[in-house]
């Protein structure tokens, strides 16, 4: 019998133990694939929201984490538009509103007309772009067009005001196409918030943001901006990438998945380690024939990491399996579309089996160091 065959026998002899620790370890490795797959999703969300429209650097106030808790004044784009570094400009105000009683609060943006952001859905799904003489007006993503049940020429209530709908918008990313767009100025009105911005989205000049050189001069000079008075703005430019390391909600995000994750590994590892132990204990006369006949110690510690790490791994498989189906599940939910990603990324489903390996060995090292140091005598002694 081949080493490996002998180990799937062992693994096999207690059917429902086995199987009971393999579903402790699947649920675990399922719990840690769905969490930061969700989490992972709402990250990328993210950066094709920023990536799509060709966004190099995103201006807001130092240490403002969220749009909710950003106050910028809109004439400060009047400042950075000249820095000569700039290419495009363009002020962006954003909040959560709600569009009906049951729903859940959506991200309303407010772009001006000649917003590059705006422009970029000059071919809209469905009806037409924001013209800059629409008023009262809104375009909404195709995910909340689709809650909604609204089309172009429909209305929505946005803050006890009535918007018509005039398009639908297909965008790159799941959490704008679960948003809507309108005027800069109405939203500043309608969330009394008159010359206010979220932040200021800039496009460098071509050829300027793959050097990292104009990029942090551009940074060094937006954070010497001052007002007439000679009063700093305190102002911070991120790239896309430090702009999503530094949000707070996909940190927040990021946080809890793997504390989640942590406690569940915790309890898969509790339970394959007891497993384990429990065999080894059970076939003290085995091992110690088999080291009587010449096993090493070493070879015995590998069977019983082995089975260890076979029980890890078919946890792993199904676990992947099984938190893949309910993410798809879960991102076709009204409450969760646009939120979760419906697709699981290949480098989540690797840490999820990297994962169960550390289970397998944090589960089988101790049972294994003890079953390898059971002299032969013990299977003589073992009643």
């Amino acid at each position: 019998m081949r080493f490996t065959q002998f180990i799937c026998k062992n693994v096999f002899r207690r059917k429902v133990r086995s199987t009971l620790t393999g579903i402790g370890v699947a649920v675990a490795i399922s719990a840690v694939v769905a969490l930061l797959g969700v989490s992972n999703g709402f990250e990328q969300s993210s950066r094709d929201m920023l990536t799509g429209h060709n966004v190099d650097l995103i201006v807001k106030h130092i240490g403002a984490g969220d749009f909710d808790t950003t106050r910028l004044d809109e004439a400060i784009g009047g400042q950075l538009a000249q820095l000569p570094e700039v290419g495009q400009l363009t002020p962006v105000l954003e909040d959560n509103v709600k569009l009906k009683d049951d729903s859940f609060p959506v991200p309303l943006r407010g772009l001006p007309p000649d917003s590059f952001a705006l422009q970029d859905f000059q071919h809209p799904a469905q009806g037409r772009v924001l013209a800059p003489t629409d008023h009262d007006s809104v375009m909404l993503g195709t995910i909340l067009a689709r809650n909604l049940e609204k089309k172009p020429g429909d209305t929505v209530v946005i803050e006890l005001k009535k918007f018509k709908v005039v398009g639908i918008y297909q965008s790159k990313s799941m959490l704008e196409n679960r948003g809507a767009l309108v005027h800069l100025a109405e939203l500043q009105a309608l969330m009394d918030r008159e010359h206010q911005v979220s932040e200021f989205q800039i496009i460098l000049k071509p050829g300027l943001a793959g050097d990292s050189a104009v990029v942090d001069r551009i940074k060094a000079e937006i954070a010497d901006l001052r007002d007439a008075d000679g009063k700093p703005y305190h102002l911070g430019a991120l790239t896309t990438e430090q702009y999503l390391n530094n949000d707070n909600g996909i940190k927040l995000a990021g946080a809890m998945a793997w504390m989640t994750s942590a406690i569940a590994l915790v309890i898969g590892a509790i339970g394959m380690l007891n497993t384990m132990i429990m065999s080894v204990m059970e076939r003290t006369q085995e091992i110690g024939i088999l080291r009587a006949i010449g096993w090493r110690k070493v070879r015995v510690m590998r069977m019983i990491l082995g089975e260890s790490f076979a029980l890890s791994l078919g946890g792993a498989v199904v676990g992947t399996c099984l938190a893949v189906f309910l993410t798809r599940i879960v991102s076709h939910l009204p409450a969760a579309e646009g939120l979760v990603r419906p697709d699981v990324s290949l480098r989540v489903i690797i840490t999820g089996f990297l994962l169960s390996l550390l289970l397998g060995l944090i589960g089988g090292a101790y049972p294994a160091i003890r079953g390898a140091s059971l002299a032969p005598t013990e299977a003589l002694r073992y009643e």
